[in-house]
């Protein structure tokens, strides 16, 4: 039996020379000053970002149409609203119902309370005349509240027709105000509940990996000041407009920082505790461990990084936010674990382990040990623990290893061809309860179903009469009505079983701006529904070959263009990032074919991530489909992050190979690195898992997709399959450069 041993002419990992002489005053007091004053630095970083917590929401909006290209037809038609309006006020519907029909009362009560809330000041400007339904059991009122807090105001407005409502009749708000406070008020949960819940799983995930009380406390610290460091940035960034972000890029910058920040301090934690192992004095400790930290921690951060910004090239301004957001938080992540943290463990030393303190090992007694049971054998490791173990299990049958696990892998990512990213109804972005929805629900049973959120058309003087003609043509539209400032209702109806205008409407014109006429089509379904959808790509395509200066917009042509925006982003975006990250591994490691090898996995852990997901989703939870932004964020923090654990595992394969050859690197490597990443994993699964407190269907899918595909590359890509394949090809994954390393 032999044992490997590093070459005579390479050193060895670990510099087992005796101590450096004490260094002189100066050099002692440096080291002194220099860790005191990064502490001290980042505590003013945290007091002045802190507040910003609660702040950064009074920056984000989650109004969809603000987030498209002014390109597309559905922004061209909200700009051009502005010309016929004085505000930018939400509609909010109000629904009076009474099953069997309305009574007397109940329409006197109705009328009072609905000049009140006009006299109240609550509305910006005019609500509408009270609209019975025709079956006679529904009463309908349009109020337009104020674009800013839209939750106080709906809950004001929903208070004043509950108050001395008559027993048996039902009232409802509803519309687009409605549904957008439903959204606000799940995106609350951000600021508090979200954080709370992910620093409170990560601390008993630190407690369980460290076993001390110390260590968890200070890594938390590191993540939450990178956070306030990147909330502090990302605040002026929206506060002075250079980007839009919504309370779906405020909850994922949350958890993004948390997780990163987290998974270097694991990273650098590991090799500062190997090195107190090595080194007597914690100075020297230091160097060693950020010697070893900071290349593997900075491709990690540089390959996100990448793969976040490569989001600008997307047409959503909700997509492109999140590239710099992100990043910012991943730079801020990196700066906190590789300045921060070796300071605060600068500081504390070997304290910060207690009560399982590193002792220094004057012998310079190896981890783990690689031996080789005859010349022509291959290397196995030596040792108890879990990582041994799993080194030893790659060592027996590493190809029926690699290929039965990808064998898996792709049967379940087979399934990812069922997962549904074609765009969802409104009415279901909010799990749970929902008011708006409700009122949804009622309002289709005795009005059309796209009653306050019309499709808005701005059409040419000189087409009138076509258009409408047009649009009564075409099937799924209830009725039309032309925007007019004669009118005491704002309207104008227009059409065929339209009346002439008397009373009220005698002499009443459409309202003409920059030679055009605002048309509001009143679909027959919900406007969020997949008919509502038909219909507006219809209404498209008759009204552009009756004239191309025609434009159709309003709520149900945002969403179909806001979800063929986001399909187009993501057939570009994915590529995109694979090319990049491919070339960051391939600089990383000196290699052509480790890094395609690398990729490859992870686009398999991805898929099968996807698979499993559509089945969760449509067998288990019967959610009803999702955006189509959901697989580009599953990829893009999939993949960058994904990554992140075949950096940390090969760029230590790579160092223990030029010492004692690849295989031999190998086992070192997996052996070396297990806990650590499998610990940071873990963590970041977890984080993840947190956004799935707030009731938003994006956010909860997201996190489901992110934190299993994060566990299985951890868990089963990092710890079987990446080794087995990388073991079964030997010094040959290392090609070009693969003569350079011993076998």
């Amino acid at each position: 039996m032999t044992t490997s041993a590093p070459p005579a002419s390479r050193p060895a990992p670990w510099d087992q020379a005796p101590e450096p002489p004490r260094p002189p005053r100066w050099a002692r007091v440096l080291r002194i000053l220099l860790p005191a004053l990064l502490i001290v630095g980042w505590l003013a970083v945290a007091g002045v970002g802190g507040p910003y917590f609660g702040k950064i929401s009074e920056v984000s909006t989650n109004d969809q149409s603000s987030f498209l290209p002014e390109s597309t037809e559905s922004t061209r038609v909200t700009e051009l609203q502005g010309e016929f309006r004085d505000s930018e006020a939400i509609p909010a519907i109000v629904l009076l119902v009474r099953d069997g029909g309305l009574t007397g009362a109940d329409r006197a009560w109705a009328e009072e309370t609905a000049a009140a809330v006009e006299d109240s000041g609550l509305p910006e400007g005019g609500t509408s005349p009270l609209l019975p339904s025709e079956d006679g059991e529904a009463l309908q009122l349009v109020v337009p509240l104020p674009d800013g807090e839209v939750v106080d105001d709906v809950e004001a407005l929903a208070a004043r027709f509950e108050e001395g409502r008559p027993d048996g009749l039902q009232s409802y708000v509803t519309g687009p105000a409605g549904f957008t406070a439903d959204l606000v008020a799940g995106f609350e949960g951000i600021d508090g509940l979200l954080l709370g819940v992910t620093l409170a799983v990560v601390f008993v995930i630190l407690l369980v990996v460290y076993r001390s009380p110390v260590l968890p406390i200070l890594v938390l610290l590191t993540s939450v000041f990178a956070l306030s460091a990147a909330i502090l940035v990302v605040y002026w960034l929206a506060a002075n407009e250079l980007v839009t972000i919504s309370g779906q890029v405020q909850g994922i910058l949350f958890i993004l920082v948390v997780g990163a920040a987290t998974d270097y301090s694991l990273l650098y934690t590991a090799r500062y505790r190997d090195a107190l192992l090595h080194h007597r004095r914690r100075a020297e400790a230091t160097r060693a461990a950020l010697k070893g930290s900071v290349e593997p921690i900075v491709a990690s951060g540089a390959t996100v990084i990448a793969g976040l910004l490569c989001l600008l090239l997307s047409d959503l301004a909700s997509n492109q936010a999140l590239g710099p957001v992100a990043s910012v938080g991943i730079v801020m992540s990196m700066l906190a674990a590789l300045s921060f943290l070796p300071a605060v463990l600068h500081a504390t030393g070997r304290a910060a382990f207690w009560p399982f303190r590193p002792r220094y090992d004057a012998s310079g007694a190896e981890r783990v040990r690689v031996v080789e049971h005859g010349p022509a054998s291959r290397p196995t490791v030596e040792g108890r623990g879990v990582w041994a173990a799993v080194a030893r299990f790659v060592t027996r049958a590493p190809r029926a290893i690699w290929v039965v696990t990808t064998v898996v892998l792709l049967a379940l990512a087979g399934f990812s061809t069922q997962f549904q990213a074609s765009g969802v109804e409104q009415s279901e972005l909010v799990l749970g309860e929902s008011p708006a929805r409700d009122g949804q629900e009622a309002l289709a049973q005795h009005f059309p179903g796209g009653s306050g959120s019309p499709a808005v058309l701005m059409v040419p003087t000189g087409s009138l009469d076509t258009a409408v003609e047009v649009v009564e043509d075409t099937e799924g539209v209830a009725g039309v009505v032309a925007v007019s400032a004669d009118s005491p209702s704002g309207t104008l109806p227009l059409g065929q079983d339209a009346a002439p205008p008397v009373g009220p409407f005698a002499g009443a014109e459409p309202t003409e701006a920059q030679g055009l006429y605002q048309l509001q089509a009143t679909l027959s379904d919900a406007a969020d529904s997949p008919e509502a959808e038909q219909t507006v790509r219809e209404l498209r395509e008759n009204l552009h070959a009756a004239d191309e200066g025609i434009l159709v917009g309003g709520t149900t042509a945002t969403n179909i263009d806001t979800n063929e925006t986001s399909i187009a982003d993501r057939t570009l975006i994915i590529p995109v990032i694979l090319l990049v990250i491919t070339l960051i591994l391939m600089l990383l490691l000196r290699s052509v074919l480790a890094p395609v090898l690398l990729i490859l996995t992870t686009v398999i852990s991805f898929f099968t991530a996807l698979g499993v997901s559509a089945l969760v989703f449509n067998n288990v939870l019967d959610l009803p489909g999702a955006d189509p932004s959901v697989p580009l964020f599953g990829f893009v923090f999939l993949v960058a992050l994904g990554i992140d654990y075949n950096i940390f595992l090969m760029s230590r394969v790579r160092e223990e190979s030029l010492v004692h050859g690849t295989r031999a690197g190998i086992l070192r490597g997996l052996t070396l690195t297990g806990g650590v990443i499998t610990s940071a994993g873990i963590v970041l699964a977890a984080t993840f898992a947190a956004l799935a407190v707030i009731p938003i269907m994006f956010l909860v899918q997201l996190a489901f997709i992110v934190a299993f595909g994060v566990l299985l590359d951890a868990l089963i890509v990092r710890s079987l399959l990446v080794p087995a394949l990388t073991y079964d090809i030997g010094r040959a994954i290392w090609w070009p450069l693969h003569r350079r390393i011993e076998p």
